[in-house]
């Protein structure tokens, strides 16, 4: 449990591996409980709510220029935005 929580980036309390230990347990029965059913003729779906996808073709439409863009940038740097770094190496 404590290999599926560190690649899932959890830091667990004993207490809680035991408990989400459990979960996981009924959770894996309920799985081949599920495995047992006869699914030859049920069609494969990828969602059970009826909604369709709408979509529409795209269409080239003029856009903002990178001088109006970036006129209310804060900081900028040879024609780009400028930020401070939000990665962490360790």
């Amino acid at each position: 449990m404590r290999y599926i929580a560190r690649l899932a980036n959890l830091t667990l309390t004993d207490e809680e591996v035991k408990k989400i230990q459990k979960q996981l347990s009924e959770t894996l029965k309920y799985v081949e409980a599920l495995n047992e059913l006869n699914t030859d003729k049920v069609e494969p779906t990828s969602q059970v709510t009826g909604l369709m996808n709408i979509s529409r073709e795209d269409e080239i439409k003029p856009s903002i220029s990178q001088k109006d863009s970036l006129s209310c940038a804060m900081t900028k740097d040879n024609g780009f935005f400028k930020t401070k770094s939000i990665h962490e190496f360790k």
